[in-house]
């Protein structure tokens, strides 16, 4: 009978004892654990640790395209957004983020991203009864009526030379246009950058939309300002052994 009342004292002071080690001071809590990089799918966490640096974090008010503007994502599909965001922009600014592509983020991750671009900021019917200029050109520009088209559309804005005009900075300066792809003039040409007050393809000159030719020929003229050598735009100066 004794050893019976002890073996159930001990059984007693056992499941005690295992209850506190379980409640033990620092030990994490079930849902404490941090996931792994490649495990977070938030779309809105990805784009803040991801894009937010240079398309601003509401997609707008950034050195980069206004991800926001409802024409630009109505203008570009999802196999678009996806592409640029996995292999980049080379030439530009814009990165590949895929992991195939040298980047961090997985597959998944940037179907994530686009699909939480497109939630946030895409309005159904935004071109509704408009006929846009297609997202990728079809035509072949020709720089000498690009510089007639500019003249027209746009140098009331952007100026004539690389200081800019009166109400936006200078489009044609060699630094800028080496940092722009082609597409990515297209696209804001067509697109607008509303978080700048800069209007669509349709708002430049009251009641005279730009034409897909135009502005595939403002495209090639900006395109045909870009200097040879980019290098060149920025003044080297020598340090000690000889290293510039």
């Amino acid at each position: 009978m004794k050893a019976r009342v002890t073996f159930g004292l001990m059984m007693i002071l056992t499941v005690v004892l295992l209850t506190r080690c379980s409640r033990l001071s620092g030990k994490p809590a079930p849902d404490s654990e941090v996931p792994r990089p490649d495990q977070i799918l938030d779309p809105k966490l990805l784009f803040a640790r991801n894009c937010s640096g240079c398309h601003g974090g509401e997609g707008k008010e950034g050195p980069a395209l206004d991800l926001s503007n409802p024409v630009y994502l109505a203008l570009v599909d999802d196999g678009a957004l996806r592409t640029t965001i996995s292999q980049g922009r080379p030439g530009t600014a814009m990165s590949a983020f895929a992991r195939h592509a040298g980047g961090m983020l997985t597959d998944e991750q940037i179907n994530s991203i686009v699909s939480g671009i497109r939630g946030r900021w895409g309005e159904q019917g935004t071109l509704s009864g408009t006929n846009p200029p297609p997202y990728a050109p079809v035509l072949r520009g020709n720089p000498a009526r690009g510089r007639t088209a500019y003249a027209t559309f746009c140098a009331a804005c952007h100026g004539t030379d690389d200081k800019g005009g009166p109400k936006a900075g200078s489009v044609t300066n060699g630094t800028y246009v080496s940092l722009i792809s082609d597409q990515g003039l297209r696209t804001i040409i067509i697109a607008g950058r509303p978080d700048f007050q800069m209007p669509d393809w349709r708002g430049n000159v009251p009641g005279r939309p730009m034409t897909d030719q135009e502005i595939t020929d403002v495209v090639a003229w900006l395109g045909s300002q870009r200097p040879h050598n980019p290098v060149a735009l920025y003044p080297t100066n020598s340090v000690p052994g000889g290293v510039h």
